[in-house]
């Protein structure tokens, strides 16, 4: 193992930007990158790594370490399974080394192979964004309505208790998907933003949400249900019957599903229903913890664990049923998880909401929704849609106040 004090880098998405032109200038595969809280840390970027589509069982197959470097690992994406996407169901890549923000904002380089930092990371300096632009095209309101209705009438009929009802904006790139990442993390700090790319085209997650972090034998999961617009006042969202209740039945589906793999008796909530800020939005987070013995592989937290409780329902498989009935599209990766899996440090995922997925040819994706109780307001839960989605696709924005741009039809 490796570890080099840098220079002073600057910002994680200018360095990211910049090790993006490095890596394509020489004709290497693209960087990868975890950049907001992740591994007690501001930034993971890994310079070059090809990720190739893969089984969900092999993408974060690592032996869970528990040290404060990190070294290198297994980054990818596993999208939500109920369905197909337009990119592979999982991929991942392996790197031997990552350049590191740690806390304090001091830049590290570490290596797992012990290797020297490659010439062509010398004098990075944060570059901008190039210009890009992505003509968003809104969800269809109607056919989340039916979805909200239908849902309501099974929770009526006693089904299910909840579930997340999900629409989707389309649209297409003009640039590259890394300058929308870069972009859109300058612009919005989201805490689990993460991004990897290939081929097969990329994933761009501006995720607030933390699914699974894995170190040692302790394992954390922070599930979000609960949304208020930023402009409101946080308490209203504390006070919120519907959005109190929302979140404690997915810390109980989280708690449920973390004991099928954890020490018997080592489950425990230390933290609920706190009110927290996310891009445009205050949520609900609360946060579970468990035992899970080190010979458990990910491989079986994940088969007991995934998709994220935060995006199903409760009892969660009648509820992933319904929802592909409810649901006209394949969600793809939203609603899937990104991250990576460090033989030292152990593993981080997200979960991937605020995420939008790019196929070959530039077609982009942008997953919305929310959780839909017994007296969820079907308006409400669209509004509540579209506010988690204006900072992603830039409502705020012309194109005169920023080089690059999103927007959709009103």
């Amino acid at each position: 193992m490796r570890v080099e004090r840098l220079p002073d880098l600057g910002d994680a998405p200018g360095v990211l930007k910049a090790v993006a032109d490095a890596a394509a200038r020489r004709g290497l595969p693209p960087p990868a990158a975890l950049i907001g809280d992740w591994f007690g840390a501001r930034a993971v970027i890994a310079p070059s790594v090809a990720v190739e589509p893969v089984s969900a069982t092999e993408v974060f197959d690592v032996p869970p370490g528990c040290d404060e470097a990190i070294g290198g690992g297994w980054f990818g994406y596993l999208s939500y399974p109920d369905g197909t996407g337009k990119i592979p169901m999982a991929a991942g890549g392996w790197s031997d080394c990552v350049l590191r923000q740690d806390a304090a904002g001091r830049w590290w380089y570490e290596s797992l192979s012990e290797t020297t930092l490659p010439d062509w990371l010398a004098d990075l300096k944060p570059t901008a964004p190039a210009p890009y632009a992505i003509e968003w095209h809104a969800p269809d309101r109607d056919s989340h309505r039916a979805g909200v209705l239908s849902c309501l009438d099974a929770i009526s009929a006693g089904e299910v208790y909840q579930a997340c009802v999900c629409t989707r904006f389309t649209g297409r790139i003009s640039g590259a998907p890394v300058d929308f990442f870069v972009d859109a993390v300058q612009r919005t700090a989201p805490a689990r933003a993460a991004y990897v790319a290939g081929s097969w085209g990329a994933v761009a997650s501006l995720s607030p949400e933390l699914f699974v972090s894995r170190r040692g034998e302790r394992v954390i999961s922070s599930p979000i249900k609960g949304t208020l617009p930023l402009d409101h006042s946080p308490a209203e969202l504390a006070s919120s019957v519907k959005d109190v209740a929302e979140n404690i039945m997915i810390v109980d589906l989280v708690r449920n599903d973390l004991s099928r793999v954890a020490t018997t008796g080592s489950v425990r909530v230390p933290e609920l229903l706190a009110v927290k800020p996310a891009p445009g939005v205050w949520h609900l987070v609360s946060t579970v913890t468990a035992q899970v013995p080190t010979e458990t592989s990910m491989a079986a937290v994940l088969e007991a664990t995934f998709p994220p409780a935060s995006v199903t329902g409760t009892p969660k498989l009648r509820a992933r049923e319904l929802l592909t009935e409810w649901e006209p599209y394949d969600r793809g990766i939203y609603c899937g998880t990104v991250g990576l899996a460090s033989p030292l440090a152990g593993t981080e995922l997200n979960v991937a909401i605020r995420t939008v997925e790019f196929d070959a040819d530039g077609a982009a994706v942008l997953g919305v929704g929310g959780g839909i109780t017994a007296d969820s307001d079907p308006d409400r839960e669209w509004e509540e849609c579209l506010h988690k989605a204006a900072p992603t696709v830039g409502l705020a924005l012309s194109r005169e106040q920023s080089p690059a741009s999103g927007r959709y039809p009103q």
